[in-house]
């Protein structure tokens, strides 16, 4: 059952950020704006509702699940890193928050970089 709740969460999520991207387009700008926004309201809606259930813990797990790993989820998984980053600092971990973060932004980027490199030279000897 928990997996049908993601499921719907995430379509909701997924739907909601696709519509977000239809009315945020900025066609002449150089920055990212949709992307960035999306992130940003992701970070502030997963705060929002992690003070929600730390004030009122009476939530079912299913609702934590379909709210913060569907719809946020699907909305954005930057709102996940933002929260699991703050987790780790509220811990007292500091110096992991930091690695987490640094590294996901990084070699994430160098994921990307290399998985896009890399079919290029796959694509290129068919």
């Amino acid at each position: 059952m928990n997996w049908l709740l993601v499921a719907a969460g995430g379509a909701i999520g997924a739907s909601l950020r696709y519509g977000a991207g239809l009315w945020l387009v900025r066609p002449q700008s150089l920055f990212p704006w949709t992307t960035w926004s999306v992130n940003l309201l992701g970070c502030f809606l997963a705060g929002v509702f992690f003070a929600f259930s730390q004030r009122f813990p009476v939530l079912q797990n299913e609702t934590r699940l379909f709210i913060m790993v569907g719809i946020l989820g699907g909305f954005t998984t930057f709102s996940s890193f933002g929260l699991e980053t703050f987790q780790l600092i509220r811990q007292g971990q500091f110096s992991v928050a930091m690695l987490y973060a640094f590294s996901s932004l990084v070699v994430g980027l160098v994921c990307l970089i290399a998985g896009f490199y890399i079919f290029q030279i796959l694509l290129a000897n068919r």
